[in-house]
């Protein structure tokens, strides 16, 4: 006798088996980032300088800033990072959570850091930025 296969029933594993191995890999991510914030602090800093992305008259402070943002995923709520990435969801195709999230706080939150002058360039451009140094650690 044959056997009915329930193509809902089949659908349902195949999305959670997608979501199973997306929360696997933003739990690396994150656990990456927590665990090398500081060295890829330095590395975005200096990038996002390079880039002219942003004009700073004390580069230490901004350092301390990102690579505490850098370990905050890693204890956030999925509610929260995602709040926080809302309005820049969208810019990419396939974006870089951790990237995403870095970027909205340089947009909207770095801006009123002290020691930065000024934040140049469209979101868009942020983001590569961002992506090119935090996508070394983004599982594959």
């Amino acid at each position: 006798m044959a056997r009915h296969i329930n193509p809902s029933r089949s659908t349902n594993r195949t999305i959670d088996a997608i979501d199973r191995k997306r929360e696997r890999e933003r739990r690396i991510l994150f656990s990456k980032a927590r665990d090398h914030a500081d060295d890829l602090a330095i590395r975005l800093v200096q990038r996002l300088i390079d880039r002219h992305i942003i004009e700073t008259d004390a580069a230490s402070p901004i350092q301390e800033a990102i690579a505490r943002q850098l370990r905050a995923p890693a204890t956030m709520d999925e509610f929260d990072i995602r709040l926080k990435i809302a309005n820049i969801r969208t810019l990419v195709q396939d974006p870089n959570i951790l990237s995403l999230y870095i970027t909205a706080y340089i947009i909207e939150d770095l801006i009123d850091n002290p020691h930065i002058q000024d934040i140049y360039g469209e979101d868009l451009d942020v983001y590569r930025a961002v992506d090119s140094v935090l996508n070394s650690i983004r599982p594959r």
